[in-house]
């Protein structure tokens, strides 16, 4: 229930379309897509056509939802076409995910220690030589955007 009133409270307070992810949804632009509570959330396609897979398989780093469960996904869906971000959170889920992006050509955001409540999972990123960017939480977006124009 967690997720899907933080999907409508971020919606509220958006221009993008936030939702909870469902099996089948497809990944589409401008769209927002949040893993529901204990399922772990994949994406499946050919960059194209993506759309989200859950499941209930065993919690990796103890997460169930897991970043790195999304973010391999993601390195498979995209390829060097992804942007990975990584924000404030606690432990090192994230970091197994960033680097198969990484090893794709993916470019990397870390958010940095100063703005962040917990510097676990951007830390791990940040500190392993896999975020091509260490940013604070309001240059996030800029930063995203800027590599979005470059492509």
């Amino acid at each position: 229930m967690f997720t899907r009133l933080l999907a409508e409270r971020l919606q509220a307070r958006s221009t993008l379309r936030v939702t909870e992810a469902a099996e089948g949804m497809p990944v589409e632009q401008g769209a927002v897509l949040i893993a529901p509570g204990d399922y772990h959330m994949r994406i499946h396609g050919n960059g194209r056509r993506v759309v989200v897979a859950l499941d209930q398989s065993a919690p990796e780093n103890s997460c169930r939802p897991s970043a790195d469960v999304l973010f391999c996904s993601a390195a498979e869906a995209y390829g060097g076409g992804a942007i990975g971000v990584i924000l404030t959170g606690m432990g090192k889920d994230g970091f197994n995910g960033c680097a198969a992006l990484k090893g794709q050509g993916a470019y990397v955001i870390a958010q940095d220690e100063a703005s962040s409540v917990v510097w676990g999972m951007p830390g791990f990123v940040s500190r392993g030589g896999l975020a091509d960017a260490t940013v604070d939480l309001h240059s996030v977006v800029p930063e995203i955007l800027g590599q979005l124009e470059k492509r």
